[in-house]
């Protein structure tokens, strides 16, 4: 720091040159030059499988799961968290990122993988979630060791079936280990968020939303659910998808024989740091003979409520640009989209209702038969 002061006291001092000295003094490249290289930005989004997911994380733009961040993923009971998360695996594997999934409830099945888009012979490591402490130590030593040569996408599947060290070696009473994990999360995720952002790896944590049970009837309305884990989620997630299910029954997909194959969600965007908090994503999630996210299928729900959609004498009809309408039956929707001109109109229309609208008037699509 010596030639700093020098060149402070003569009053030539040059952020280069600041930068260069701090990172040297620091051991870690902590200082930066925003105009040149800023490490808070989002560079890159792995795809979540959803486009009208895609479509509402970030204000102006198709995103997806932000690079370099922690982002959360809670839901109900059988909602659709692990077959998100994995969907989320193989679209960063597409794109060349190694995925080390942890899995803390042994329910993790190969053929599920490899079926849901998993290559399972490269970038792949499957680790059993022991403890808590051994997780994060995991994390960190890997990107210490590995990071600077492989971006890696960390998996947690869940956060809240993992068990602490002091819930292993303690007895079977609640109150002998409550607060553990929270008070090791408020710990940890401050250690990680900088190596994460510089190395551009992805921590996704997979959480489960439990019943809100409060005697505040107002608290209980407004927030009839909430995620364990303590403080230190809320505030280090960049990114906080929560998965419930629609009303009734009317959110169960099944087979021809009747045997239920999969649901319907709703994706709310409980926290974004892109400008888009609160905004919603409805869509189905199979795991029958097909599985994973059924994309298309969605999107018809937000063309319905687009002003270039209308319907009569039993036909719907899109319009484009130049007011020319092409006209399809409603259950023949996931067959017209084989159409590649159909489907580019789609597509288009879809990034004018949920993204270009939103940009420049705040307007949300609202999916009808959902629970907030």
């Amino acid at each position: 720091m010596g030639k700093i002061i020098q060149m402070a006291k003569a009053g030539k001092i040059s952020i280069a040159d600041l930068k260069k000295s701090m990172n040297k003094s620091m051991g870690i490249e902590a200082a930066h030059d925003l105009r040149q290289d800023n490490p808070t930005e989002v560079k890159e989004w792995i795809p979540t499988g959803s486009r009208w997911l895609d479509s509402i994380i970030c204000k102006g733009k198709m995103a997806g799961v932000p690079v370099g961040k922690i982002t959360e993923i809670a839901g109900l009971s059988s909602v659709g968290k692990s077959y998100l998360a994995v969907q989320i695996a193989a679209q960063a594997q597409k794109q060349g990122k190694f995925v080390v999934y942890y899995d803390a409830e042994s329910a993790i099945d190969p053929k599920f993988l490899t079926d849901s888009g998993i290559d399972m012979n490269d970038n792949f490591l499957y680790v059993q979630a022991v403890s808590v402490e051994l997780v994060l130590k995991g994390i960190e030593d890997m990107m210490d060791q590995y990071g600077h040569q492989q971006q890696f996408v960390f998996i947690w599947d869940s956060i809240a079936a993992t068990p602490s060290d002091k819930d292993i070696e303690g007895d079977f009473n609640p109150q002998s280990s409550m607060a553990v994990k929270p008070r090791i999360f408020s710990k940890a995720f401050p250690k990680l968020t900088i190596p994460l952002a510089n190395g551009q790896h992805t921590l996704v944590l997979v959480n489960q939303l439990k019943t809100n049970i409060t005697s505040n009837i107002a608290e209980a309305l407004t927030t009839p659910f909430i995620a364990p884990g303590g403080k230190a989620i809320e505030y280090f997630c960049s990114l906080r998808i929560w998965l419930t299910g629609r009303k009734s029954k009317a959110s169960f997909v099944f087979d021809e024989s009747g045997r239920r194959v999969g649901s319907e969600v709703k994706a709310k965007i409980k926290k974004s740091r892109f400008g888009t908090q609160d905004r919603m994503a409805v869509f189905q999630i199979r795991w029958g003979d097909r599985i994973g996210i059924m994309d298309e299928e969605s999107w018809f729900e937000v063309i319905k409520q687009s002003e270039s959609y209308r319907v009569g004498g039993g036909w719907c009809y899109i319009k484009d640009e130049k007011g020319t309408e092409q006209k399809f039956r409603s259950k023949e929707w996931t067959e017209k989209l084989k159409d590649k001109k159909f489907k580019e109109l789609v597509m288009k229309i879809m990034d004018e209702e949920l993204i270009k609208k939103f940009e420049s008037t705040g307007s949300n699509i609202v999916p009808e038969d959902v629970e907030d």
